[in-house]
């Protein structure tokens, strides 16, 4: 399988990146095909000691950043090595992309070069977050700020259809983030999608409140963008605020500095379950092959996870699967 990287997105590319498409090289027994500046890959690698074997470069000498307008990938920016990577994909030059670069950019090069599944609304950035029992995918986390009702029908089932396929989460539990649990709960289109999730041949639980998240009892949580995005900064904040807490609270004298050595392998194993980067990003749901996001912030093992389930995504053919049920909709 080959999966297509962009070199030079995000923080802390090409370094990052490189290092983890060498372990996914060597762990996932997958082909790479890097895309970027060649002279600059190849430096880096060298002075790194990173084996570029079964890599290969598209070179481009053009990158997309954070502070460019995300539509310039259509325009002025239609060579940087995202644009070029999500090209490479469309014409079958490989199984999936994955880059740490602009989520905006990323978003709106998905849909318009890549293009959707047919009959998929909109595409959705849909993260996996970790909870009390292990996980939960979030869609949408903020590509769509306004949706409909149907919109949010199909979140629900193309989340449910990655939960089971690849996160390996059998009949996953789908419920719709709302202000109430009751059935009646919500505004005019959360109403409406209650009653679409609820025919929708999924394991629809119903209303979830937010607070009820962090405990788990939901494996994919439906919202609309706007909704999505409020609850997962405040989400990730909470999630570090109490990290910082902990740790004044063990440091704060001698019996606490002591108890926090008797702690430590406890609290390094909460951290670990708390972090994002055993995930390795979000998959862009509704694209017509799969395109995944990696952290902006992406150290070389969360890179190469994020393209483990890329491989994952690919190998179990989801793109196909979400396909065929939306077409059964009705």
């Amino acid at each position: 399988m080959t999966i297509i990287c962009d070199a030079f997105g995000g923080d802390n590319a090409p370094l990052e990146i490189l290092k983890g498409c060498a372990q996914a090289v060597n762990e996932l027994d997958v082909d790479i095909i890097l895309t970027g500046d060649k002279k600059i890959i190849q430096k880096v690698a060298q002075e790194n000691n990173i084996s570029l074997n079964r890599m290969t470069i598209e070179h481009t000498e053009d990158t997309i950043s954070m502070c460019d307008d995300p539509g310039e990938i259509l325009k002025s920016k239609n060579g940087c090595s995202m644009a070029v990577g999500l090209k490479l994909l469309s014409e079958g030059k490989g199984d999936a992309f994955v880059s740490a670069g602009s989520t905006g950019a990323l978003l709106i090069g998905s849909t318009f070069i890549v293009k959707r599944i047919k009959g998929i609304k909109r595409c959705a950035l849909a993260p996996i977050m970790p909870n009390n029992e292990g996980m939960h995918m979030l869609i949408d986390s903020g590509a769509n700020v306004e949706c409909r009702a149907e919109m949010l029908q199909q979140f629900g089932i193309m989340g449910s259809i990655f939960m089971d396929k690849v996160m390996n989460v059998k009949n996953p539990r789908v419920g719709l983030l709302n202000v109430g649990t009751e059935d009646t709960k919500g505004g005019p289109m959360q109403k409406e999608a209650f009653a679409l999730l609820k025919n929708s041949g999924i394991n629809f639980i119903g209303n979830v409140e937010a607070r009820d998240i962090p405990y788990g009892g939901v494996d994919v949580l439906v919202a609309d963008g706007f909704t999505g995005n409020v609850f997962l900064k405040l989400y990730e904040g909470m999630a570090g605020a109490m990290l910082i807490n902990l740790k004044e609270i063990m440091l704060k004298n001698t019996v606490s500095k002591l108890a926090a050595m008797m702690l430590k392998p406890g609290l390094r194993d909460f951290k670990r379950k708390m972090s994002t980067e055993q995930y390795g990003g979000a998959p862009v749901m509704g694209v017509a092959k799969p395109v995944f996001k990696a952290h902006g912030n992406s150290n070389a093992t969360a890179f190469k996870n994020a393209i483990l389930r890329a491989k994952e995504f690919a190998s179990e053919n989801a793109v196909g699967i979400i396909s065929q049920a939306i077409g059964n909709i009705k």
